[in-house]
C-alpha cells in the first residue's frame, strides 16, 4: 500500500482523511506544528511527526518527506494574520512541493477552495484576500511543477457528516456550495488511488452523485 504523507495533519479534513486511509490500511504520515497535538493524531492511526513547515527549509521537509509515495497539503495558517497567511499558504506550501520534487515523492494533492485563483474577486479590503491570494499563488506553481498534481476546490465547509456524494463543477462558488469535511477528506483519499484525477482541479460540493463516480465521469 501507498505510503502517505499529510501536512497540516491536524486540521479537520487532515484527521478525518488520516482515518479513513489508515483504515483502508494505508501507511500515514501526518506532519503537525504543535506537540500537544501528537495524541490527536495518534488516534487516526497515523503517525505522528512533529514539523514546523512555516519554518522549515525545503531541505529539511524533503527529508521528512523521504520514502513517502504521497503528499497531501491540508495545512493552512487559520487566517487572520495576512503576513502568517503568506508564510504558510503560500510560501510553505510551495516549499513542500519543491521538497516533494526533491525526495522523488511524485504525487502531490492540494486541498485548496472552490473559486481559488487569480481571478478570485476578493477585494483587496477583505479579511479573506491575503488567503485568496497565497491559495491563488501557489495553486499556480503546483501545476507549473512536474509532480502528479490535483488540485481539491470545495466549496463552504460544513461538519456535516459524510454523506459520499457530490455534485462537481459548480457553477456558483458562494452560496449552495455547501461541502462536508468529511466528503472532503473521502475525495481526497479516492483520488490519492485514481490516476485519470492527476493533472486536474476538481471542484465540487455535496450533492447526489456517488464520490468515485463522479470523479472518473467522462
Amino acid at each position: 500500500m501507498p505510503k502517505i504523507a499529510i501536512i497540516g495533519g491536524h486540521g479537520k479534513v487532515a484527521m478525518l482523511l488520516s482515518r479513513i486511509l489508515s483504515d483502508e490500511g494505508h501507511s500515514v504520515t501526518s506532519f503537525v506544528r504543535n506537540p500537544q497535538h501528537v495524541p490527536d493524531v495518534t488516534a487516526t492511526g497515523a503517525a505522528p511527526v512533529v514539523l514546523d513547515v512555516e519554518n522549515s527549509t525545503t531541505t529539511e521537509i524533503a527529508a521528512a518527506l523521504g520514502g513517502q509515495d504521497a503528499v497531501v497539503w491540508s495545512a493552512g495558517a487559520g487566517g487572520g494574520n495576512p503576513a502568517r497567511t503568506y508564510a504558510v499558504d503560500r510560501d510553505a506550501a510551495i516549499r513542500s512541493m519543491d521538497a516533494a520534487a526533491l525526495a522523488g515523492v511524485g504525487r502531490y494533492v492540494m486541498v485548496s477552495y472552490l473559486g481559488a485563483g487569480p481571478g478570485h474577486g476578493v477585494p483587496e479590503s477583505h479579511s479573506f484576500f491575503a488567503y485568496a491570494e497565497a491559495k491563488a499563488a501557489a495553486d499556480e506553481y503546483l501545476r507549473a511543477t512536474g509532480l502528479d498534481w490535483t488540485v481539491l476546490g470545495p466549496g463552504t465547509l460544513t461538519g456535516e457528516p459524510a454523506t459520499g456524494l457530490i455534485e462537481t463543477d459548480p457553477e456558483n462558488p458562494g452560496n449552495g456550495t455547501q461541502t462536508s469535511r468529511a466528503n472532503v477528506a473521502l475525495v481526497a483519499a479516492a483520488v490519492l488511488e485514481l490516476p485519470e484525477t492527476v493533472h486536474r482541479t476538481i471542484t465540487f460540493k455535496d450533492g447526489t452523485v456517488d464520490v468515485v463516480e463522479a470523479l472518473t465521469a467522462e
